[in-house]
């Protein structure tokens, strides 16, 4: 690190969020900085790909500016750019990279590129500073589920990943269904607080000869067909009943994989992370597991659920010190996959 303070900018456009962020030594927060397109795609109940890219280019240069000027530092200041590189929307990706890189030319500083997902990991690391590898990753948004295995710095194991729908897509689409508006994930939630979660019984799946994977796409396809077979009967469907029903299906998958995890790594601390991290339900439900299974659960504050720059920032600095940098060919990898990583070079953190 060329200055003592170790300051990462961290910059994130996967999907519809703009976001910049400045960190110190992987740890400490100075800014963070969200440009969201929600009020944009919710005419169109969900994100449209090309608008999405057009908006990124809009603001990525403010977005920047404000995370640098409330942070109190320079480009001089910073002494590596992090940048998401994939999974994600390829449009959306590359507006990131093209800046990250033109700031690591103009200021001849390291370009580090970050999986999504990894980023994700490390919202948790800002959030809790006694948080340190290893500790079991539960990362679950509306593009990704993933149950990974964090044995350091760069070392991943992935041990169950969805084989169809996220858990957060299958939210959305069934509150699309349902007529509620977008993001549908919270519109549900807050349906479902005013239901009976035991009144209607959707089924729970499970991936032959893979029993840490998930499986989404039954569950969201019951609740759907539920709802057709009630509107041609002309049954009076109790909407808060399906949500709350449907919520704890898509509750109890994610968290019966918690248990075989613990029994098989050993590792005893669990680290919650992703915009359905938010949900009540669930954390409800991990909070549970703590006496059950004596493992600690660790999740990060709302603003830290949902896509944000900072937790970039903080994987950048740790794969930074450990040796990691990515060169101004970089390009976007929208199918990019945790495994990738590169976990060579990972060495001293001082």
């Amino acid at each position: 690190m060329q200055n003592e303070r170790g300051i990462v900018l961290g910059i994130e456009t996967s999907c519809d969020e703009t976001a910049a962020a400045c960190v110190a030594r992987g740890r400490n927060m100075l800014s963070s900085v969200v440009s969201s397109q929600i009020e944009v795609h919710r005419k169109f109940g969900g994100v449209v790909p090309e608008i999405a890219s057009r908006r990124h280019v809009e603001a990525i240069i403010p977005v920047i500016d404000q995370a640098l000027n409330e942070a109190e530092v320079t480009l001089a200041g910073i002494d590596a750019v992090a940048v998401t590189y994939g999974p994600g929307l390829v449009g959306a990706l590359l507006v990131g990279l093209a800046a990250a890189k033109g700031l690591a030319f103009a200021a001849d500083i390291p370009l580090v590129c970050v999986n999504h997902i990894e980023g994700h990991i490390y919202a948790n690391f800002l959030a809790h500073a006694e948080l340190d590898p290893p500790v079991l990753c539960l990362t679950v948004s509306g593009g990704h589920t993933e149950l990974v295995a964090m044995h350091g710095h760069g070392r991943y194991e992935v041990l169950g990943r969805t084989r169809d729908d996220a858990a957060g897509e299958a939210f959305d689409k069934v509150a699309r269904v349902m007529g509620l508006p977008y993001p549908g994930g919270p519109a549900l939630e807050n349906l479902a607080r005013s239901g009976d979660p035991n009144a209607i019984e959707f089924p729970r799946a499970r991936v032959e000869g893979r029993p840490l994977d998930f499986s989404f796409s039954g569950l969201k396809t019951a609740v759907i067909n539920y709802l057709h077979t009630s509107e041609q009967k002309g049954a009076r469907i109790d909407y808060p009943d399906v949500a709350a029903g449907f919520q704890r299906a898509a509750v109890d998958e994610l968290v019966s994989r918690i248990g075989p995890c613990v029994r098989a790594t050993g590792i005893r601390k669990l680290a919650v992370s992703g915009g359905v991290a938010a949900n009540g339900a669930l954390r409800a439900a991990l909070g549970g597991l703590v006496a059950e299974l004596g493992i600690e659960v660790f999740c990060p504050p709302l603003p830290l659920c949902t896509d944000n720059a900072a937790m970039i920032a903080s994987a950048g600095y740790y794969g930074l010190a450990g040796g990691r940098m990515s060169g101004l060919d970089a390009n976007a990898v929208p199918g990019a996959r945790l495994e990738d990583v590169s976990s060579e070079g990972y060495g001293s953190l001082s």
